[in-house]
């Protein structure tokens, strides 16, 4: 059990705070990009080539226009003031200032970070946070990463940092980033070198503050300034933020230079200044001390310190990012008894916060699991800045003079975004996407049911969501669409604060206004037979099909997609119990029940189609597939066992009838409506049955088709996986489904691992690994099935072991078996797969990193290593099965409370 909420411990207090803005405990917090480079944002080429436009090559000498990144980073909230590490081990060619990862180009598989850094912790408020970044100490193999990786094909596995060698012999350094603040606006840096090698080593450390550029693209804009004001501490100023201090333990060198592009170096004409962004790289490597500035001033700045760590040895810098000036004592801002004292206290009160969300019942390694997902949610938040009408003008693209057009987003001119946003990741994805979004919510309601709340909000204000309706996608195409997911995860965050008592009924109201303008832009744009079946085109599954859904299909004609209507078919519902929940207190939501209750029979009866014409469900297989309609108006079904197939499965909702019974006159509408068209509930379940304690469910699958579609999920020669539900059958592996155009086939076979596919850049595998969010909704709808059918209802699991489960009983197996990608079976963890050193060696089989997806027969991590934005979603998972309590059933998204004990699962 978890501790309550009630305990009210310093880090709830100061949420509380947050909430009543009373105190800033967010303003400063880890909204450091770690990649601006290759971005939307900083493209401004003709052909919309943001990879080789912006190069990490480039990165350390231009300056960015929209944003910055840093390692191990630190921001004010409107990132005006940025602090980050430097490190150089005196043979790399560059100082190391961000991570290195490989373009799209340059992948075998995609772009794809080449370094070791890991979330370790993180309180809500970011009043404690704690990085470790592995620093090797022979000369960084840029160019192996890139040349190797080139020259394997799609078929071998993408070239590791590990696999280099570099860390033999324990060759590097841990470097460790901690963050403590002892007020809002004062914040303790401690950095933790180990020297975990065989032989004294030395290291070059830089702890680096600078200004975002926000002078050079205004004229007359104001520019903020630093100096030096003694041995041990530099002012910096700013006409926004005000007067801030770093203050640094010692008397390091200060190395001050400006954050303006290097002209000279890209032969693009004179520098500005004589002090640019590189200047203090060329002084660390190069020696060259008139690359900075001897006047101690500029609007970046560096304390440099120059270390020789003992093997085995540690040690440690204090710094203080603080709006007090300084003491009398100047030594006393980074004095080691009292800094420590405070960063233990903060460590402490970390600790006690985690206590009430992280259950009691679970082990070490559970508890380590978990807390490092949510540490990983957290510091997943990036300021992201962005006013595409500017981007647009700076291109040349202007919407009333349509004669050039932007490579991209040249109709989402109303978008002014810059606030504080969860991330996919960092690295591979730093900038926000619109479904994965919905999914991130879910575990960091777990810690911050407010910020949760706010990332919902956002993407439905006005400067975000398009006049249309349409819910932007993400940086590259907004226009491109998204599963509507968003309605679930309101409605799931709702019902969290109402089992709180603290329900915000209008938060919920203004929500749903916005999402009916986005249901209607799916209704209008994406139903183009107006037959209540949906096209949606990629909808986040990549290359999950035969074609690429979002291009014209080789074969002309349109593709009847059975996820884009299995998630209408979703979003109906959502919104009916969005409808129900506001019409229990406003009677005049009333109407928006019966309307969303009409509308989602429509659309479940269309998925299931009978009589002559070809619809997504086919009964001879008893399982949901495409529907190709070519121009000569014949169709066929595209036969993929996948995930595109379950989806339906996962359009489930029950409710307790509490709207009927307080508004018995909607009754008759509903009996009407469907004694009218009983061919709308001849195939589906009925929704007027009733099931355990009088609820109702809405299903596309009746219980005949439930069975049906459970026992090829559940079977390990198709779906079920030791570690989750494959995206793809395994029946494909040794029966590839082929589709012939012409002389051309199409081809989707079984692949565990990474993607042979170059499709979407060839890094997002939707061909069998398993990924953790669509887990997640199949776990919900195995939870809302039991709440409707019982225990009364058991199937075998796995199919054909002889083994009967209850459907809880099947979720709580499916989270185990999610779960155990990350926990350790005996001294090995199967995200980790064969690769030693993460299995042995004490320095890194504690740390996690929680991967894009996980391969579909051993759950390795694959993909995006960073990905805590969506796989973070395990924390849930795990919070939920620790649990005990009815409360807790309630948390992944059922209508009603059903039990107040756990079943067990049969072994």
């Amino acid at each position: 059990m978890t501790k309550p909420a009630s305990s009210r411990s310093t880090e709830v207090q100061r949420l509380a705070a947050v909430r009543d803005a009373r105190e800033p405990w967010r303003k400063w917090g880890p909204y450091l990009s770690e990649r601006q480079w290759g971005t939307v944002r900083e493209d401004y080429s003709e052909t919309g080539d943001a990879w080789n436009f912006f190069t990490h090559d480039q990165a350390r000498s231009r300056t960015y226009r929209w944003g910055e990144d840093g390692l191990a980073g630190l921001s004010d909230e409107n990132q005006l003031l940025c602090f980050a590490l430097a490190l150089w081990n005196g043979k790399d060619p560059i100082l190391k200032e961000r991570l290195f990862g490989l373009t799209n180009s340059e992948g075998n598989h995609g772009e794809d970070v080449k370094e070791y850094y890991f979330y370790l912790d993180s309180t809500p408020t970011h009043s404690y946070m704690k990085y470790l970044y592995k620093y090797p100490q022979a000369s960084f193999p840029y160019e192996d990463l890139i040349r190797t990786n080139r020259e394997r094909g799609r078929h071998g596995l993408e070239y590791e940092l590990l696999d280099t060698g570099i860390f033999n012999q324990d060759r590097y350094f841990d470097v460790f980033a901690e963050y403590a603040k002892a007020s809002p606006e004062d914040v303790l840096i401690r950095i933790t070198v180990h020297n975990r090698g065989p032989q004294d080593a030395a290291l070059h450390v830089l702890p680096t503050l600078w200004f975002r550029n926000t002078w050079s693209w205004d004229d007359g804009s104001s520019r903020p300034s630093m100096r030096q004001i003694d041995s041990g501490s530099i002012a910096a100023v700013h006409p926004d933020l005000g007067e801030r201090f770093l203050h640094a333990e010692g008397a390091p060198e200060w190395l001050f230079t400006e954050n303006e592009t290097n002209f000279e170096r890209f032969h693009a004409g004179p520098n500005r200044t004589p002090y640019v962004k590189d200047g203090i790289h060329n002084r660390v490597l190069y020696g060259g001390h008139a690359a900075v500035n001897p006047d101690k001033t500029g609007t970046k700045a560096a304390a440099y310190y120059r270390l020789t760590i003992p093997a085995g040895g540690s040690r440690v810098l204090r710094l203080r990012l603080s709006d007090v000036a300084s003491t009398s004592d100047r030594e006393a801002a980074t004095r080691a008894t009292d800094f420590d004292r405070i960063v233990e206290e903060r460590l402490r009160e970390a600790d006690e916060f985690y206590a009430t969300v992280i259950p009691a019942s679970l082990d070490a390694d559970q508890k380590n699991v978990m807390r490092q997902a949510l540490a990983g949610m957290l510091w997943s938040k990036q300021f992201y800045n962005y006013d595409v009408d500017r981007w647009l003008s700076e291109r040349g693209s202007d919407p009333f003079k349509p004669t050039r057009r932007a490579p991209r987003n040249d109709r989402w001119h109303h978008m002014e975004n810059s606030d504080i946003i969860s991330m996919p990741d960092k690295w591979e994805y730093p900038w926000y996407a619109a479904w994965d979004l919905a999914f991130h919510v879910l575990a960091l309601t777990l810690v911050d049911p407010d910020f949760g709340k706010e990332q919902l909000d956002l993407m439905l204000r006005q400067r975000y969501i398009h006049p249309s309706g349409q819910i932007p996608a993400y940086e590259w195409n907004f226009g491109d669409v998204n599963p509507p997911v968003h309605a679930w995860s309101t409605i799931f965050t709702h019902r969290l604060e109402k089992a709180r008592g603290q329900a915000d009924l209008d938060w919920l109201e203004r929500s749903f206004h916005k999402l009916l303008l986005n249901f209607t832009w799916w209704v209008n744009r994406k139903d183009r037979t107006g037959n209540n079946v949906f096209e949606g085109g990629f909808l986040g599954l990549d290359n999950i099909g035969v074609f690429d859904r979002s291009s014209p299909l080789p074969t002309g004609g349109y593709l009847e997609q059975a996820d884009g209507t299995a998630w209408m078919a979703l979003f109906c519902q959502n919104m009916l119990e969005i409808s129900v929940e506001l019409a229990l207190e406003k009677p005049a939501y009333g109407d928006m029940c019966q309307k969303f209750v009409e509308h989602y029979l429509w659309i479940a009866s269309s998925m299931m189609r009978a009589g002559d014409d070809v619809g997504m469900w086919d009964e001879q297989d008893g399982f949901f597939y495409d529907v190709l309609r070519l121009p000569n108006h014949s169709a066929t079904r595209l036969k993929v066992r996948s995930m595109v197939g379950l989806l339906p499965f996962c359009a489930v909702t029950v409710f307790d009838g509490e709207v009927l019974t307080k508004y018995p006159e909607l009754a008759p509408g509903f009996r009407r409506f469907l004694d009218a068209r009983p061919e709308l509930s001849q195939f589906i379940h009925n929704p007027a049955a009733q099931g355990e304690n009088g609820r109702r469910m809405a299903a596309i699958l009746n219980e005949k088709n439930l069975r049906r579609v459970l026992s090829t999920m559940l079977d390990e020669r198709e779906f079920l996986s030791p570690y989750g539900i494959r995206s793809i059958s395994r029946h494909h592996e040794h029966h590839p489904y082929v589709f012939r155009v012409g002389d051309q086939d199409y081809s989707v076979s079984y692949l565990p691992a990474e993607s042979d596919s170059g499709m979407f850049g060839g890094n997002s595998n939707w061909r069998g690994p398993i990924w953790m969010p669509v887990n997640a909704l199949i776990v919900r709808a195995l939870l809302q099935y039991y709440t409707y059918y019982g225990d009364a209802f058991t199937i075998e699991c796995p199919t054909g072991s002889g083994r009967r489960m209850t459907l809880y009983q099947v979720a709580e197996d499916l989270g185990r078996r999610l779960a155990s990608i990350f926990l350790k079976d005996g001294n090995r963890r199967a995200v980790y797969g064969g690769t030693r050193k993460f299995q042995d060696d004490p320095h890194w089989k504690d740390l996690l990193l929680f991967y894009e997806y996980f391969h579909g027969d051993n759950g390795a991590g694959l993909g995006a290593s960073h990905q805590t934005g969506w796989t973070g979603i395990v924390a849930r998972i795990m919070h939920f099965f620790a649990s005990t309590t009815a409360e807790q059933t309630l948390e992944l998204g059922k209508a009603a409370v059903v039990n107040t004990h756990r079943p067990t699962v049969a072994r």
